[in-house]
């Protein structure tokens, strides 16, 4: 599983770090498939998160939906697209997960 692989990365501190912030969120669960770690609430998913040789990447389902004010989303799927992270940029990574749950919500509606 994916999941196990990223705990045996170099960047595992910040992968967990991650993880944890994003299990911080009211509603926020996690789903270890097999290549790759999902990020949902019940309204839908939220975003993806796995390591990579610089760091970690979360990939936001809906992020084509997204505004992209802080110029850090890379991409141009359909839906998704990326934040790459060397570091946790808390601030940068609530910004999208709070447009990803109000993306969310309005789909219900």
């Amino acid at each position: 599983m994916q999941y196990e692989k990223d705990l045996k990365s170099e960047h595992k501190e910040l992968f967990l770090e991650a993880r944890e912030y994003l299990l911080s969120f009211d509603g926020i669960m996690e789903t270890k498939k097999e290549r790759i770690t999902t990020y949902s609430n019940k309204k839908g998913g939220i975003c993806h998160m796995r390591t990579m040789p610089y760091g970690i990447d979360l990939g936001f389902l809906k992020g084509a939906k997204m505004e992209n004010k802080l110029g850090l989303l890379t991409g141009k799927g359909k839906a998704i697209r990326v934040l790459p992270q060397k570091e946790l940029n808390k601030e940068a990574v609530e910004y999208y997960i709070n447009q990803a749950i109000k993306i969310n919500y309005k789909k219900q509606e």
